[in-house]
């Protein structure tokens, strides 16, 4: 199958764009390198963990903006396909090339352009997501979760959803899969017992622990 020269420089310039980190980038105007704080992944949750909720916020908005720019504006404009064009923009989330190769693990980029391409879809994602979050604390094996879970619903109905060709949906199930397998670590730690949690957020967790300290 033969790739046509627009394809290529859209690829190409999804991967650029998605080479921007968005925690390196406000790292930059704070003078901290997120990748020597906390578990040295250059991502939102990271970034939320060590930094606090301003500086995470700020990182997940650029990253998801990054799939947003490359669905909406890099895609159109070079008629390549919205997928595979997002595809590159998580591949540079998480291998940016000006970083070292050393990024995030894809998901807020994913999410981000999910929601021009299949907004249903990434509606579901991020439902689940924080449902699950809200329920066990857990950032990545949630994120896991959710990126599993879309991936079986593309295999089985992708049409629905909006992703209707099969080389978009192969495309998304590639994304997806990335998304699950940087997540290895999280994974492991979670089978160890060893996962840090967010506890703020197990809402039902800190519900039940007040009635109890009411009694």
């Amino acid at each position: 199958m033969s790739i046509s020269t627009d394809t290529v420089f859209a690829l190409l310039c999804a991967y650029l764009l998605g080479s921007i980190s968005g925690a390196m980038l406000v790292g930059k105007f704070k003078g901290v390198d997120i990748r020597t704080q906390g578990s040295g992944n250059a991502g939102a949750t990271n970034a939320l963990r060590t930094q606090g909720k301003i500086f995470g916020l700020a990182t997940a908005l650029i990253d998801v903006a990054k799939g947003v720019l490359a669905v909406a504006l890099i895609a159109p404009f070079f008629h390549a396909n919205a997928m595979l064009t997002l595809l590159a923009a998580v591949l540079g989330h998480c291998f940016p090339i000006f970083y070292q190769f050393r990024g995030g693990k894809g998901a807020s980029a994913a999410v981000g352009g999910l929601a021009c391409i299949a907004p249903l879809l990434a509606a579901l994602v991020v439902t689940l997501w924080l449902v699950c979050l809200i329920l066990t604390g857990y950032v990545g094996p949630c994120t896991v979760l959710a990126a599993l879970v879309a991936a079986f619903v593309v295999l089985l109905d992708g049409a629905r959803f909006g992703i209707v060709d099969s080389l978009s949906q192969g495309y998304a199930c590639v994304m997806f899969l990335v998304v699950t397998l940087l997540h290895h670590g999280n994974i492991q730690r979670f089978l160890l017992g060893t996962e840090p949690k967010f506890q703020r957020v197990r809402l039902l967790h800190r519900l039940f622990k007040a009635g109890e300290s009411s009694d």
